[in-house]
């Protein structure tokens, strides 16, 4: 039933998925009783993690009431020395689309530095206390999110995301980083523990945290298994990710890098990828993958490495042996009769038996994305493949048909074109079916093993 469920479920992706809302704004502090300091208070014994949270909601501003719906969440790390409201570019792109962001203000300052691991740790906690908040009746945020969250960070929030993944795979769905800086822990070693699909942003123009040395170290190192994708903005710099930040622009512009694009055109590119890629892992519409490889492979503002053996299902073609219809799959598989769903039928063959009419089969993978095979008419189109040891003349008849066997008995029924059975009755030597009284139409004759289309005129 569960993988019923799954795939079904990208099957109804409703008119939210293109709406636009109006973005909600929300300040609370969560905490780790395991650990100290942090940023902010209220939140209760140990360490504070003040998180600024924008939602989708039905008027914009503080505490407004959130929109109708489920939402993905992205759990958003900062960069050094820089602030959270930095990102408003962020904020601005994906909560009219349907996301919830949550960053954390945690270790922002100069003095005496951050945590690296402290802030990978605070990435965790604000995605999975938010979603807590999801699940809990009275909540605020209560029924509003569709169980799907990312981890995404800019620079030194880049790197703590990948040690955020590290200790959180079960519970971030993707990573994305934003030109990530390699940290303490060294987020390059965090990435070989990373099992999600990751991917990299870089800018060729950084020289803040220059490719070699962060962005591609940290990426090389995914494991070889994983869904990976890095993408270089050609002239791209370290600080365009986010909006203008003095202290990032600061140092960026005594850096001495190569940047041939604005903060406009970076961002531009950036959403242009993003939107397609966050779509499919956290709203599960499908459609979007092909438009993210699309772009890979042919935008010419990037450079791409694509390091990802995923594909789209592809339909099966459903084939037949007597009364056993069967598809060729190694993805999950749901049968489907007149458009019904049958209950339990998820093995790739299914025997149909005297259940005849119009079969398909979707099958669907674990990122619930699905293909349906063309329909196969089973018993629709004339006589089931087998062998029969009776005849029935004359076919068509006006009324009246005559069955010869040469067994002494055997079981048959007859049903109309949508199933219902008729009669049941035995087939001995000479049997008559009488249908003068019936409407003019097809009707099925059916044994264990053979379906024959009689046809009254």
């Amino acid at each position: 039933m569960k993988k019923l469920l799954l795939l079904l479920t990208s099957l109804i992706i409703g008119a939210m998925a293109q709406a636009q809302f109006q973005i909600g704004h929300k300040t609370i502090t969560y905490n780790d009783a395991t650990r100290t300091g942090g940023f902010g208070s209220g939140g209760g014994a140990g360490r504070q993690i003040q998180c600024e949270i924008y939602y989708p909601a039905t008027i914009a501003g503080d505490n407004t009431p959130i929109s109708l719906g489920e939402f993905p969440i992205i759990s958003f790390g900062h960069g050094f020395a820089m602030s959270w409201d930095a990102y408003a570019n962020i904020w601005d792109e994906f909560v009219p689309k349907g996301y919830i962001l949550i960053l954390p203000r945690t270790e922002g300052g100069l003095i005496p530095g951050p945590s690296h691991l402290d802030f990978g740790k605070d990435l965790v906690i604000a995605g999975n206390r938010l979603e807590t908040d999801c699940n809990s009746v009275g909540n605020f945020f209560n029924t509003h999110s569709n169980g799907k969250m990312a981890v995404m960070g800019h620079s030194m929030g880049g790197g703590a995301s990948f040690l955020a993944a590290a200790e959180g795979n079960a519970n971030f769905d993707v990573i994305i980083g934003l030109a990530p800086a390699e940290t303490n822990p060294l987020a390059s070693t965090s990435a070989l523990n990373v099992t999600i699909p990751a991917l990299v942003f870089s800018g060729s123009g950084d020289a803040v945290t220059p490719p070699v040395d962060h962005h591609q170290i940290i990426y090389d190192e995914l494991p070889n298994a994983s869904c990976r994708h890095f993408v270089s903005i050609t002239g791209g710099a370290h600080c365009y990710f986010a909006n203008s930040n003095f202290n990032c622009d600061f140092g960026e512009g005594t850096s001495g890098g190569a940047i041939t694009i604005d903060r406009t055109e970076q961002h531009e590119i950036m959403f242009d990828l993003l939107n397609p890629y966050l779509a499919f892992y956290l709203k599960n519409e499908c459609s979007e993958w092909t438009d993210f490889l699309n772009l890979l492979a042919t935008d010419a503002r990037i450079i791409a490495q694509n390091d990802c053996l995923y594909s789209l299902p592809t339909a099966p073609a459903i084939t037949q042996s007597g009364t056993t219809l069967s598809v060729i799959t190694s993805l999950n598989v749901q049968w489907v009769l007149n458009g019904t769903p049958i209950v339990g039928a998820t093995n790739t063959s299914y025997n149909a038996g005297v259940n005849y009419g119009s079969y398909t089969v979707i099958v669907g993978d674990l990122v619930v994305c699905t293909a349906t095979s063309n329909p196969f008419n089973y018993g629709l189109g004339g006589l089931i493949e087998s062998s029969f040891d009776f005849s029935v003349s004359p076919n068509p008849s006006t009324g009246k048909f005559f069955i010869n066997s040469n067994e002494t008995k055997k079981q048959a029924s007859l049903t109309d074109v949508q199933g219902n059975k008729l009669l049941d009755f035995d087939i001995q030597n000479e049997t008559i079916i009488d249908l003068t009284s019936y409407a003019n139409g097809t009707y099925f004759l059916r044994t264990e093993s053979t379906i024959i289309r009689l046809v009254k005129f």
